[in-house]
């Protein structure tokens, strides 16, 4: 039984932004304000709408100074593509099945649904570029773990929304920053990545939407959005290849509802070290990103 209790509580802790900052993240905070780094213009406009809507959009050529990963990450991407054409054609002949809720049949990782961290691929050295690492350290306060990087490729459907497709909210952290990188260019009938501002920890809007219960998950539907929070609100995230959305998915959101043309977007996520959520990316020997700042650095430079 106290076993159960210490647990409860914990998991209460955690839930409780004092508590999760400075107990269960006390060293990567507290090394985070003796070290942190200094944001550019662009990183700190990002930052600003981040905390302030929960949400933000810029672009490649915007946020990343030296961008010398990204017409590499595209090429990768295309050989990528290439490679599994055949799987890809086997994939979208069900992508309309209803029935599989909980495969996402919609929507295919191509690194696999856990991919092994490799520091010297290009999909790992996007994510751990400085520009990115100081704006997901900023936000949350605290030096950030990366906990999931992939490349989507969405189907256009004739289905109703589902999944994915529904407002919901992640669960895996107190703060969840998902980073996306549309590699294709999206409009509101490819797939576009949808918010409800103020709806993450650090807004003010507060109220539950009604839900129903889809394999387990809590989904809403726009009726049921409306109701707690006025459309007005919500920001639909269309741009040309190129452009990148930050998010805290703690907050509601929606996305790749594809209707015209296929979505091809590259992700990652940052978590908080403390985080007890399953592991996304498989860490070879339990490998994780280490919480000094200088033993990042030098392993971005062996990867280089």
């Amino acid at each position: 039984m106290a076993p159960q209790i210490l647990r409860n509580l914990a998991r209460a802790g955690r839930k409780n932004p004092l508590a999760w900052q400075y107990l269960f993240n006390c060293l990567p905070t507290l090394s985070y304000k003796i070290n942190s780094s200094v944001l550019s213009k662009e990183a700190r406009r990002v930052k600003d709408d981040l905390n302030a809507h929960g949400v933000a959009m810029t672009s490649v050529d915007a946020l990343l100074a030296s961008n010398r990963c990204y017409p590499e990450l595209l090429e990768a991407i295309q050989i990528l593509e290439n490679d599994i054409e055949e799987e890809l054609d086997t994939a979208r002949s069900s992508s309309e099945d209803t029935g599989a809720i909980g495969r996402k049949v919609f929507n295919v990782e191509l690194l696999g649904r856990r991919p092994t961290f490799d520091g010297s691929s290009v999909y790992a050295r996007f994510a751990l570029q400085q520009e990115i690492l100081d704006l997901a350290n900023s936000y949350f306060g605290m030096y950030t773990n990366l906990r999931y990087y992939n490349v989507w490729h969405t189907f256009a459907t004739d289905c109703a929304p589902r999944e994915s497709q529904l407002w919901h909210r992640d669960r895996e952290d107190f703060h969840v920053l998902k980073m996306f990188l549309y590699v294709s260019d999206v409009d509101e009938t490819s797939g576009a990545f949808n918010y409800v501002s103020g709806t993450h920890p650090k807004g003010k809007r507060r109220q539950l939407a009604p839900y129903f219960l889809e394999g387990g998950v809590a989904r809403s539907n726009d009726e049921q959005m409306a109701e707690a929070v006025s459309p007005e609100h919500w920001k639909k995230c269309t741009g040309p290849r190129g452009t990148i959305i930050f998010a805290d998915t703690r907050g509601y959101h929606k996305g790749g509802l594809a209707r015209s043309r296929d979505r091809i977007m590259y992700t990652c996520m940052f978590t908080s070290p403390a985080s007890q959520s399953e592991k996304l990316l498989h860490f070879p020997h339990d490998m994780q990103l280490p919480v000094d700042k200088e033993k990042r650095r030098a392993l971005r430079e062996r990867f280089r």
